[in-house]
């Protein structure tokens, strides 16, 4: 189990945020995460997105250069210490991460936690062997 995001990639220039944002819009795409991550000459735009083919579909035709990765969401209590629990839980279990976002969920008290973990497959098993709900949307 595991969700789809998408990596778009950016020139570090005035309007390409907005550019891609216009683009999802015209697609009826609706973004549930978003994350950005830049340096002086490009930026990621990472996003979890309703419509993941459609909305590939609508950045390749602007222009963008996209990529598509599995991550892993995780459901969380929005009550301090919940992160800390789970960070807790991959460090015992030796789980890297190379990123992570969050968003919250539409449901009141609940947050979505996106990883991007190294070994995948030990990740998800971690979290099943634990309880802990994953999200395939949100």
């Amino acid at each position: 189990m595991g969700i789809k995001q998408i990596s778009v990639f950016l020139d570090n220039t005035t309007g390409r945020l907005s550019e891609v944002t216009k683009a999802l819009a015209a697609a009826q795409i609706n973004l549930r995460a978003i994350s950005i991550a830049d340096t002086a000459d490009f930026g990621i735009l990472r996003l979890i997105v309703d419509k993941t083919d459609k909305a590939i579909d609508a950045l390749n035709a602007s222009g963008f250069t996209t990529r598509q990765t599995d991550v892993v969401a995780v459901e969380l209590e929005d009550k301090p210490g919940s992160l800390a629990k789970l960070m807790d839980l991959f460090q015992q279990s030796q789980v890297n991460i190379e990123y992570l976002y969050a968003s919250l969920e539409g449901q009141i008290g609940k947050a979505v936690v996106i990883f991007k973990i190294k070994d995948h497959e030990k990740a998800l098993k971690i979290l099943s062997d634990n309880n802990l709900k994953m999200a395939d949307n949100f």
